[in-house]
């Protein structure tokens, strides 16, 4: 009887320990990258992001997102998604000449899954917003918004487009693309489209 109490005891124990150490494994395992760190060379951006809980739970959300992308591009003529990809991926391993290369590699993760969430629609977003600039209502920008981290503005004037980036701001929201910028304050913004443009004052349509 002793022997049976005994052996009780020791299951009941296993199995509580086994229990409690489930969300201890799971976690460990959310906190491996989705590429496989064995082939990751010595310090490389990919062996920091190995050792990283954080980076690799960023680099499993960015899979996430871009496999969701992918499913939007089937149709994408010419496809550029995987191109685009390969090509972030070589801006990403840029950060080692970062003074702070981390930082860098987690921006860089942040602003990647934010681009392929906004360009693929993933998240919903506020918009279109039509904005007539210089008094001319057919200089117009049209804007789309996106609850991205960080938060996107993705813009069309005329035949281009525009990713922008929410920046800091004293007042108002303002955006920074490549060659753009987009400083909204009440319904009015002031707007640069394409290297050293002139600033337009655009008013938001009804």
């Amino acid at each position: 009887m002793l022997t049976i109490l005994k052996n009780s005891f020791i299951y009941s124990e296993l199995l509580i320990l086994a229990l409690g150490c489930g969300p201890v494994i799971r976690a460990a395992a959310a906190q491996t990258p989705s590429f496989s760190c064995v082939k990751a060379n010595t310090g490389s951006v990919e062996q920091m992001i190995c050792g990283d809980s954080e980076l690799s739970e960023l680099d499993h959300r960015l899979a996430e997102v871009y496999a969701a992308a992918q499913k939007k591009a089937t149709n994408e003529h010419p496809p550029v998604l995987k191109a685009e990809q390969r090509g972030w991926i070589k801006g990403r391993d840029e950060c080692w000449k970062s003074d702070d290369m981390r930082a860098c590699v987690a921006s860089e993760y942040r602003r990647r899954i934010a681009e392929l969430q906004a360009l693929y629609r993933l998240v919903p977003g506020t918009g279109p917003v039509t904005y007539a600039c210089d008094g001319n209502p057919r200089n117009e920008v049209v804007a789309m918004f996106f609850p991205t981290d960080p938060p996107t503005l993705y813009a069309e004037r005329g035949d281009s487009v525009s990713l922008m980036y929410l920046q800091p701001s004293g007042s108002g929201a303002r955006y920074q693309g490549r060659n753009e910028t987009f400083w909204e304050h009440q319904g009015v913004a002031r707007v640069t489209w394409g290297y050293g443009a002139p600033e337009m004052r655009c008013k938001k349509l009804p």
